[in-house]
């Protein structure tokens, strides 16, 4: 039996138009003879909302007022409307969460849309209680919703749903003074908002990534800035690092570091799902990489890294580490997987004599990246300046004369 497919309409926060939205789409299919039902709706009394039914079928309750999963089978519609998804269902129900009730539905062949708001999901429960001071009993598994087959983002500005509050469209007259003066203030909306658009974006950031894996696309999109920074395990990467967090706050990017352990096997495989984040690694060789330089007096390769994981944090960034035989190719190979549209290196402070005869990184660099990413090179304060040509006031020392030329 072919699975039904899950929509799901995710806001920020009660009120937004979760409700109306499905019941729209419900009428929608209808008006294109889908067989559509509503299994169970929560209108919470809303004018607009009940009004929206019209001639949708509704398949009655049970007398617990739970939804009656055995009727929805019996009646077997192509679709089913379930309004909130991360309900808990009453003692002695036939499971204990409705989006359990939902998954025997799909695996019946029955499609489902539903609604949910971003504070019922699993993983954002903790924050939403730091957000509105409010915890909350029903919850989602993330997976359950990351693999629904289209999400779409209820959305409306935290200015709109004061109003709409205020104007008594959410909760009774009672109700709305407590509501505005606790979890409907306009900094907790703002926050939930940009809860829900961050869970959305990231959700369908990883549908394009496995899509590329699918299709063999090695190439970057450019649907999400990202900056890499490449660090080396020297200690004067701070100021490549702030260079690139400036980088990426201009263009509203990620921000994310990378350094390469240098191995003498083949290279790793430089995905996300290869890059270790609990920590800098025990390996580091100071000229690992472009940005490289001798560590501080006192400070190793892994206690200047474990430096720099900091500050790529405190800036907002992630920190990874990859393994690979050749320095330049991870790191093309790991902008590639994360994606990335530019790639910042630190100025090589190798000699022109080094460079020769062991090749330069950032050419190899700028080679395999092609002009799919654009690749900054950065000096650092060590280097900035730096010339062939002495400084003025420096002094020259002259090479002594053979005796044969002296006199």
């Amino acid at each position: 039996m072919t699975r039904g497919l899950l929509r799901v309409y995710l806001g920020a926060a009660p009120g937004v138009g979760k409700t109306f939205a499905m019941l729209g789409e419900g009428h929608r299919r209808k008006a294109r003879a889908t067989d559509v039902v509503i299994g169970y709706l929560e209108a919470h009394q809303r004018p607009l909302t009940l009004a929206e039914i019209g001639d949708l079928e509704v398949v009655a309750r049970r007398a617990s007022m739970e939804m009656d999963v055995d009727a929805v089978l019996a009646r077997h519609p192509e679709v089913v409307l379930v309004d909130e998804l991360a309900h808990t269902n009453r003692a002695g129900s036939r499971h204990a969460k409705r989006w359990q009730d939902v998954e025997e539905l799909l695996a019946a062949g029955i499609s489902v849309v539903t609604t949910l708001n971003v504070e019922h999901l699993e993983s954002l429960t903790d924050v939403v209680e730091r957000i509105t001071g409010i915890s909350q009993r029903d919850t989602v598994p993330d997976a359950v919703v990351r693999a629904a087959d289209q999400i779409e983002l209820v959305d409306m500005s935290p200015e709109a749903l004061v109003r709409r509050m205020a104007h008594g469209n959410i909760y009774p007259p009672e109700r709305v003074d407590v509501a505005l003066a606790n979890y409907f203030r306009v900094g907790n909306l703002a926050a939930l908002r940009e809860l829900a658009l961050l869970w959305v974006a990231d959700r369908v950031d990883e549908g394009i990534q496995h899509y590329r894996e699918r299709h063999g696309i090695d190439r970057p999109w450019e649907t999400r800035e990202r900056v890499v920074v490449a660090l080396g395990g020297g200690a004067d990467a701070d100021h490549l690092i702030r260079r690139a967090a400036r980088m990426a706050m201009r263009a509203k990017a990620e921000l994310v570091a990378v350094h390469v352990v240098a191995t003498h096997g083949p290279a790793a495989t430089h995905g996300p799902a290869a890059t270790a984040r609990a920590g800098p690694a025990a390996t580091a060789p100071a000229a690992a990489g472009p940005a490289a330089a001798g560590p501080a007096p006192g400070d190793g390769p892994i206690e200047v890294l474990a430096g720099q994981q900091r500050l790529i944090e405190e800036f907002g960034g992630s920190y990874h580490e990859v393994a690979g035989a050749e320095i330049a190719t991870a790191l093309v190979a790991f902008a590639r997987a994360e994606n990335a549209t530019q790639l910042v290196l630190g100025a090589s402070r190798r000699s022109r004599w080094a460079e020769l005869r062991r090749g330069s990184v950032i050419n190899r660099v700028l080679r395999a990246a092609g002009d799919s990413i654009d690749v900054h090179v950065v000096s650092s304060p060590a280097t900035e300046g730096a010339s062939s040509v002495p400084r003025p006031g420096s002094r020259l020392r002259l090479a002594t004369l053979p005796p044969r030329r002296r006199g």
